[in-house]
């Protein structure tokens, strides 16, 4: 529904609330992840995603989750939960000062340049445009957010969307449905080096990944129907919670 990854609810859920270590949490966190992005994948509306802007963005992000993934066990446990508690707050806060705010233009004789598109939009019952712009930004923003991935393996959209939204122009449903389907590869790039070091417990990831299939699917229906602006603060709400659980871990 928000292009996040199911790893942003259960790491907390199993680190926080089971008491899982952090590294076990967020290895079997990267499997709900990939399989969140397959039935997204398939499922979704292909006119939201922008496979050109996915693609150059997906080799930064993929950097970012291999050696974030190669780093995970060399950073304190109490230091990244910390930090991310802080950055999450923070583009919360940004979000919910766009709830007003669209990225969409309505003229659709405007050509929406070489990252930008257009697609049609519910709430405005017409095709919009969109152009993507502070593109070195997304790419900065997505290094980054492969690397929290590959750290913590909650997916890199909990970044990587509100950025998107927020300062590169493009829309909340395609940044979303485009983060989707980036997170999974992402993710891959990370999962090998949690298995090796046997920071995957099998039966635990298949049981998430089974929920994730059905979530999966249910927030693509819901996301289909809701407005842009419950979508923000959903997303809002998502951030602050995460923010919360990781600050009290910390702490």
């Amino acid at each position: 529904m928000l292009g996040l990854g199911g790893g942003v609810f259960l790491v907390p859920f199993l680190n926080v609330a089971l008491g899982f270590p952090l590294n076990v949490a967020s290895g079997v966190g990267l499997m709900t992840v990939v399989a969140t992005s397959s039935v997204v994948a398939r499922g979704t509306n292909r006119g939201l995603v922008n496979l050109r802007l996915g693609m150059l963005l997906q080799i930064a992000a993929a950097a970012g989750g291999y050696y974030g993934g190669s780093y995970a066990q060399e950073i304190p446990e109490h230091a990244l939960q910390l930090t991310f508690a802080i950055v999450t707050a923070a583009i919360a806060a940004i979000m919910l000062s766009r709830l007003e705010r669209r990225n969409v233009i309505l003229d659709t004789s405007i050509e929406p340049g070489p990252f930008g598109g257009r697609y049609y939009d519910g709430e405005c019952c017409q095709q919009v445009v969109y152009r993507t712009r502070r593109l070195p930004a997304a790419l900065g923003v997505s290094l980054v957010a492969g690397s929290i991935s590959g750290l913590l393996g909650i997916g890199g959209g909990i970044l990587q969307v509100p950025a998107l939204n927020a300062w590169c122009g493009v829309p909340l449903r395609v940044a979303a449905a485009t983060s989707t389907i980036m997170i999974g590869i992402t993710a891959a790039a990370s999962a090998p080096l949690y298995y090796s070091r046997g920071d995957i417990v099998a039966p635990l990831a298949a049981a998430a990944v089974l929920g994730t299939f059905f979530g999966s699917r249910a927030g693509l229906w819901f996301c289909e129907r809701a407005r842009a602006k419950w979508l923000k603060m959903l997303m809002a709400a998502v951030l602050l919670f995460v923010s919360a659980m990781y600050v009290t871990k910390a702490l």
